[in-house]
């Protein structure tokens, strides 16, 4: 998955606020103005759970990581 955020220490901060979360079976990275977190999970199930608990997450660290508390990235799923 990547986010694109409004810049590279935004997208920092997000990072450091999701990646504590990360099971054993994720990565997350920061490049530029993305975070980038890849999920390998043996089923489509356990896939679907890990992804669903990583955008709620990650939708709370952006709205706390903008003062405004509205989201302003867009998260876009690679497959």
């Amino acid at each position: 998955m990547e986010t694109t955020c409004d810049d590279p220490e935004t997208a920092r901060l997000v990072s450091r606020a999701i990646t504590p979360d990360n099971t054993a079976e994720m990565t997350t990275r920061v490049e530029g103005d993305r975070i980038v977190t890849e999920i390998t999970r043996e089923t489509t199930g356990g896939l679907q759970s890990t992804v669903d608990d990583y955008v709620v997450n990650l939708g709370v660290a952006v709205q706390l990581a903008n003062q405004d508390g509205e989201p302003s990235t867009t998260t876009t799923t690679e497959t």
